[in-house]
């Protein structure tokens, strides 16, 4: 009975030229934070553009930045994250088997808000500057920006506070002089009337922000499914920068953005279409050694490890020779 219900569906299929559905292989992502950067990914889930491919995505919000998401990836509870490249790097030093596949954004979208009367970099010395956490983005960002300012670390107080809303309200009751905040909250402390002390877009500063990291085992043991995954990845960039009411929509329902936010939300579309999101999204070599060179004064290994080494951009070599990224945006 079983076998002759299968042969009519088949029949049905066949009568009406239809294909048969394969079943989908269900991929895990992690993302360390709830973020406008990660659009191309929720454009990519939202509109089953994974599922074109024939993947089932589950996006899971780890949270933590880099190292948690290191920590995932390493015991494979997930396939791919998102994150620092730092944090590859580092994990990647001390021996673990991970990899930067593809990149999410090459370039740091941090600010340094601070209260109005601190007007240079020179005011910070002795003041408290909240970072989200000890060794996530924003605490890196801000060393690096110390080091491009000649100072040393310990010339100012660094608080971990938690996520961007939580460093604002700190700066709004005065528990922080300053913080380095990500969009779409920079443009919310503007408006409060704090001041732009450094824009990491402006201080040439080649920084790995978020990487779509992986395994080299899992890019060799499973190279087809990780090839779809990217590949749904890049029709999501294409989507993203190529529709702005959608992909707002999208963003809106990730970050449930209330009314009064509206305009910051779009405010950072506009970065992220225009200026941050790469269209073949290759992880930056010059980031790679930017971080390395950063690390080599605490770590050993990083003065002798070869930037090319944390980087596995194959795929994305593979899908732009085959045309695949051009024809989206002929399109």
């Amino acid at each position: 009975m079983k076998t002759k219900i299968l042969l009519l569906i088949a029949g049905v299929l066949a009568l009406f030229n239809l294909p048969a559905v394969s079943a989908l292989e269900r991929v895990r992502m992690g993302l360390g934070s709830v973020s406008a950067l990660h659009g191309a990914i929720w454009i990519a889930e939202e509109k089953r553009i994974f599922q074109q491919h024939g993947i089932e995505p589950e996006i899971i919000v780890i949270g933590g930045g880099g190292p948690l998401g290191m920590s995932a990836l390493i015991a494979g509870d997930v396939q791919f994250t998102s994150g620092a490249g730092d944090a590859v790097i580092s994990a990647a030093l001390r021996g673990a088997d991970v990899v930067m596949a593809a990149a999410i954004l090459n370039r740091g979208v941090q600010r340094v808000m601070a209260r109005p009367e601190l007007r240079s970099h020179a005011d910070l010395v002795g003041k408290k500057v909240g970072v989200t956490r000890f060794g996530a983005v924003s605490h890196l960002v801000l060393q690096m920006m110390l080091r491009k300012w000649g100072m040393g670390p310990g010339k100012v107080q660094i608080i971990q506070v938690g996520s961007s809303p939580a460093m604002l309200a700190s700066l709004d009751k005065g528990g922080i002089d300053a913080a380095v905040l990500t969009i779409p909250t920079v443009f919310v402390a503007e408006e409060r009337g704090f001041r732009v002390l450094a824009d990491l877009a402006d201080m040439d500063i080649y920084y790995l922000h978020n990487m779509l990291d992986t395994t080299r085992r899992y890019l060799r043991t499973h190279r087809d499914q990780a090839t779809r995954f990217i590949k749904a990845y890049v029709e999501g960039i294409a989507y993203f920068k190529k529709n702005r009411k959608e992909s707002l929509e999208v963003l809106r329902k990730k970050l449930r953005i209330g009314p009064g936010q509206e305009s910051h939300l779009e405010r950072s579309y506009d970065l992220l279409a225009a200026k941050y999101y790469e269209p073949v999204p290759y992880p930056s070599l010059k980031g790679a050694e930017t971080v390395l060179e950063f690390m080599a004064k605490d770590n050993p290994r990083a003065k002798e490890a070869d930037p090319r080494s944390f980087i596995d951009d194959s795929i994305v070599r593979e899908i732009e020779a085959s045309g695949f990224i051009k024809a989206l945006y002929e399109k």
